[in-house]
């Protein structure tokens, strides 16, 4: 398994796309029934046990993954499926809400800088500095002429992680309005999931084309060769867990890791 066998999936910044002629269903190439799915992610997760492992151990080098997407693509449903039964010393969540009031004294860049991983670490980013150019935006919580400043920042702020030995991988969940809308009245219709239904959700659904269009920029300006962007489409949540957990794999496979030489011969070792 080699990342090039994703190359489709990944969002090349010299063709824009636009968001509403992206079918948001699995393509041919994913399973179509769902127990299928699940079985091959059951794999999946034990290889990724595995190789994060080795990756911990290694030592070499460090993965940051970036979770963006509309409200109900399933960011949170992806990071507890795809990175189920890993190593909790290794890998690790940031999320990115509303910066507060100390983080706001501070340039938009600080507060990720501090969540970047460290080596043999991988970095999940639950959103991320991507909200500068996104919600920031939309919301016209700065002008124009300070957030179209930001897609120089994070080009160079991404290409200076990847010179200190950090791998990229952003993925976009790609949810469609329709499938959003179903996701939101679930959230109202069962009690346990009213805890998830926020009044904000409806405002930025509203806001939809803003978003997408939003999208659109950021793809065309920030999905580089060194920090590429993934289009999963995410409307069958069983397809966008296996979809992010086989490029995370091959991502790792990639990398053809293994453990350390040690500088004993362990069958001379006698323990006493």
């Amino acid at each position: 398994m080699s990342l090039r066998q994703y190359e489709s999936y990944r969002i090349r910044p010299d063709s824009p796309i636009q968001l509403a002629q992206i079918d948001a269903n699995p393509r041919p190439d994913m399973p179509t029934e769902k127990a299928i799915a699940k079985e091959a992610l059951s794999t999946i997760h034990q290889r990724l046990s595995d190789l994060q492992q080795r990756f911990f151990v290694d030592r070499r080098k460090k993965l940051l993954i970036v979770l963006q997407g509309m409200d109900t693509s399933g960011k949170n449903g992806t990071i507890r499926h795809v990175f189920r039964g890993v190593n909790p010393q290794g890998v690790h969540v940031a999320s990115f809400e509303k910066p507060s009031s100390r983080e706001l004294a501070h340039d938009y860049l600080w507060r990720i800088h501090r969540q970047v991983p460290a080596f043999g670490e991988i970095m999940i980013f639950d959103r991320s500095h991507y909200e500068d150019v996104l919600a920031v935006r939309v919301n016209q919580l700065a002008p124009d002429e300070v957030w179209k400043k930001r897609f120089r920042h994070i080009n160079d702020f991404e290409q200076m992680l990847v010179d200190e030995s950090t791998i990229i991988l952003k993925f976009f969940l790609h949810v469609d309005r329709d499938t959003q809308k179903q996701r939101l009245q679930e959230r109202l219709d069962s009690p346990g999931k009213n805890w998830k239904f926020d009044q904000s959700d409806l405002v930025a659904r509203e806001k939809w084309d803003l978003y997408e269009k939003a999208y659109e920029d950021v793809f065309a300006k920030t999905s580089q060769n060194h920090a590429p962007w993934y289009l999963i489409p995410a409307n069958k949540k069983w397809a966008r867990n296996l979809l992010v957990g086989h490029i995370v794999l091959a991502c790792l496979e990639d990398l053809h890791l293994s453990y350390p030489k040690v500088d004993y011969d362990p069958d001379e070792i006698v323990i006493p």
